[in-house]
């Protein structure tokens, strides 16, 4: 059984900085594309970034130049790198798979930017 364990969050003034860490076990990680998704309150989870298991990124428009996602293939982890953070970047922040076979969703880790 596949277990995701996000960690990292905290709450940040806008403009600074954050480092999620995404580690998962139980499952042969390296060969799949990995996401972070994020959900706010009242809204639906949407889709972040996500990276391939050669390393290829893609990103939300609204992310695009502020975060980057990376992996270690070794160690099981995703990282997202959060910069010039914004209120409305807001949420709950989960790792997961992309496309089909999803995981059980984890706990997710909070990121609140507030001054």
């Amino acid at each position: 059984q596949v277990q995701l364990v996000e960690s990292g969050g905290d709450l940040v003034q806008p403009g600074g900085s954050l480092r999620l860490s995404c580690a998962a076990s139980g499952s042969i990680f390296s060969v799949f594309t990995m996401g972070w998704y994020r959900q706010a309150p009242g809204n639906q989870r949407e889709l972040v970034a996500r990276i391939s298991s050669g390393g290829l990124a893609n990103y939300a428009d609204s992310v695009k130049g502020r975060f980057t996602i990376s992996r270690d293939n070794v160690k099981k982890i995703v990282y997202l790198q959060m910069n010039s953070l914004k209120p409305e970047d807001t949420a709950v922040y989960y790792c997961n798979r992309f496309g089909s076979g999803v995981y059980p969703w984890g706990q997710g880790t909070q990121v609140t930017v507030s001054s």
